[in-house]
Parts: C-alpha cells; structure tokens; sequence
C-alpha cells in the first residue's frame, strides 16, 4: 500500500525537544529525525506561554523553516494553540497566561505564519471577525461554546471541550453534526475510547477526520519526567500526566496511530490525505507500507 506522507498538525515537540523552547538546530534536527516516521509535513504547536516566549517561539520556528533542507519534515507554519482559551478547560495550560479575545491582544503574536489557530469562540471579543479575513484555520478547542460559525474545524475533539449533551449545545456535537468541519482526533487509545472513535467515524464525513498526535516533547526520548507548560509532566511508559493525573498530550506519533486504528479495523487510508485537503497543500513523496501498516519505505522527493 502506497500512500502520500503524513502531515502532522498539533504536534508540540518529541525526542525532548519542545517547541516553545527549541534553538533553530533543535528544531532543524527534529524536522530530519521525524522523517523516519514517515511524517513529511510538521505545524509546530505553541502551547499556552509569555507573550514574549511566544514571540521567541514563532520567530525560532519561522527560522528554522527557511534553513530547512529536502532531507526534513517540511515546516508547513505553526499552530497556536494558547492564550485564547477557555480557563474552564484549560487542560494543562497555565490560565495566568490567557487573554481576552480582542484583536489587540492577538497583534501581540500576530505572525504571517501562524496557520490554526486554537481558541475558545464563546469568549470572542472581536477576534473572530479579525481573524475570518485571513488564511488561518481557526479551530475551536479548549472550550466550552456550541457556535462554531467562525470555525473550520475543532482541536482534539472530545478532549477539553464540552461534551455531547441532549439538550442545548455544545462543542462536541455541534462538530459533530457539522458535515463542514474538520475535526482532530487523538486515537492513540488513551485519549479517547473506541465507543468514542466509532461515535465519530459514523456521525462524521470520513474526508473531515484528521487523524492528531498532539505529541509533547517526552515522546521518543528518554526522559521520565519533563516541565511542560509550566507543569511537572511524569511519564509512566504509557501515558503523560500532570502531578494531579491530568492528561498532558500524547506520546504515540502517528504511524502508530495508523497502525493501531488498523487493528481494531478502524483505519481509512483517506485519513491521510485529509490534511493535505484541509491546508490546500501538496508535498512530494510517500509511504510504502506493509499489509499490517507497517512503514516499508519512504521517498522525500
């Protein structure tokens, strides 16, 4: 089975290496080891932080994508997913970071290279107009708001968003019942349950399911315990969580994913390609892979 390479949009970092943090080499490096994975196409994801570290953050990321070379990951732009968000499921973000939704406080980031943005629309001040003139994938997470007008898709449904209710609205199933808007996933099955899983690949277009790791820097390195945004992560050899046991993001980059969603007759090679649909993007290059989706092979150029 060939298939084109994988476009990982909500990434934080791996091999130890966090974006919020990175030099320019470390993010150089990182974007030529994750091709070994098959993943030939990175949004570096900037957690909740200081304006100024993520100023810092943005400006190492854009730097590292223009002294990139063919051998890496390609650096598609970034994703911001902090400071806009609802504290009320803030998840392991620092909320004595956050902002009002008001396009001022965004002009403090703003960065033709911020390409998803992830905020809380219930709590928009102005910044969802702003910011619907632009390329941007605004997508709604860390919420609690069922109107996701603004909106072309949704970060990690099911985690850190209001629920499915019966009555009223909320964020998981307005995504749910919209056949317009994409939706991320973490099926690395810690995050969320199979019964979930087959919840959406029934109640969703299977083209507007994009397949996330939301991967922290603790993946594939050797450390046990690591700051994350601004949090003490310990990492038990499954999952990572904060002190108190509150989930922390992945550590299962996506070829696993694909593997594992294989297994429990889950996958759809149409998967793949979302993304790439999604950010009206092409990249050279694929993935050969095994009856088992297991990776054989994998060609850049």
């Amino acid at each position: 089975m060939k298939t084109k390479l994988l476009i990982e949009q909500h990434f934080h970092g791996c091999f130890g290496i966090d974006f919020n943090r990175a030099t320019v080499e470390q993010i150089l490096h990182l974007s030529k080891e994750i091709v070994r994975f098959g993943i030939g196409g990175i949004y570096p994801t900037i957690v909740t932080d200081t304006i100024d570290n993520a100023r810092n953050a943005i400006a190492a990321i854009k730097e590292a994508a223009s002294r990139q070379t063919p051998d890496m990951a390609k650096i598609l732009g970034i994703h911001f997913e902090g400071i806009f968000l609802n504290p009320a499921k803030k998840g392991v973000h620092n909320a004595t970071h956050f902002r009002r939704l008001t396009p001022d406080n965004y002009k403090l980031i703003e960065d033709d290279f911020i390409k998803i943005i992830t905020l809380a629309p219930e709590l928009d001040e102005g910044l969802l107009d702003y910011l619907s003139g632009t390329d941007i994938k605004i997508q709604a997470g860390h919420c609690v708001g069922g109107n996701l007008y603004h909106c072309s898709g949704v970060t990690h449904i099911f985690n850190a968003m209001a629920g499915i209710v019966h009555r009223g609205a909320s964020t998981a199933l307005s995504a749910l019942i919209s056949d317009d808007i994409y939706t991320e996933i973490i099926a690395d099955g810690i995050h969320v349950s199979d019964q979930a899983l087959k919840l959406l690949f029934k109640a969703k277009p299977i083209d507007k399911i994009i397949l996330v790791s939301d991967c922290i820097p603790i993946t594939k390195s050797d450390l046990k315990e690591m700051v994350f945004a601004d949090e003490n992560i310990y990492y038990d050899g499954m999952k990572a969580t904060s002190q108190n046991g509150k989930l922390a993001g992945s550590t299962t980059l996506l070829p696993y994913i694909v593997k594992r969603l294989h297994e429990i007759n889950m996958f759809n090679s149409q998967f793949i390609n979302n993304p790439y649909n999604y950010h009206n993007i092409d990249l050279k290059g694929g993935i050969e892979w095994d009856d088992e989706w297991n990776i054989i092979d994998i060609v850049l150029n």
